[in-house]
């Protein structure tokens, strides 16, 4: 009989002891809703970031020349288009309002750093009168955008 009294002793005090587990405070930080969120904006800054870019579609000859460093203010871009239209940062500008458009705004701007876009079609001419209406607007530091991966003159492909 002290054996039955001592095995049903036994049983209570197990039982005991699993609610006392199911009562602890868990002490860890659960971060699987942390890393949900943090996934949904990786993908949202993914497919914003290249919208974020100059929206006049050109066709940038290929170079092996590497990408400039990056700078503090936003730089001024200068495009020239295949079909002749030349567009300043993303307004339509025309040609013989440039000069007076880009001395009023190297006014207001501490950087002279300027990046000229131009198709690979554009006639040397063309492009090289928008080189001549930067420098009298007195934009002295300009940048050529081209698109990486092209021939270099040693003859290495891209």
């Amino acid at each position: 009989m002290g054996g039955a009294v001592q095995g049903g002793a036994e049983r209570r005090s197990r039982r005991g002891r699993r609610r006392g587990k199911h009562r602890r405070v868990m002490a860890e930080i659960n971060i699987t809703p942390f890393v949900d969120v943090m996934l949904v904006l990786l993908i949202i800054f993914m497919v914003a970031a290249p919208l974020l870019t100059v929206g006049v579609p050109v066709e940038l000859p290929k170079t092996a020349a590497g990408a400039l460093p990056a700078v503090e203010e936003e730089p001024l871009t200068i495009t020239l288009t295949a079909d002749g239209r030349v567009v300043l940062q993303k307004t339509e500008v025309a040609r013989e309002e440039l000069i007076a458009r880009l001395t009023a705004i190297a006014a207001e701007r501490q950087d002279d750093k300027v990046f000229l876009r131009a198709d690979g079609v554009v006639p040397y001419n063309e492009f090289a009168q928008i080189l001549g209406a930067l420098n009298a607007a007195g934009f002295g530091n300009i940048g050529l955008v081209t698109e990486t991966g092209g021939p270099a003159l040693d003859g290495s492909g891209g």
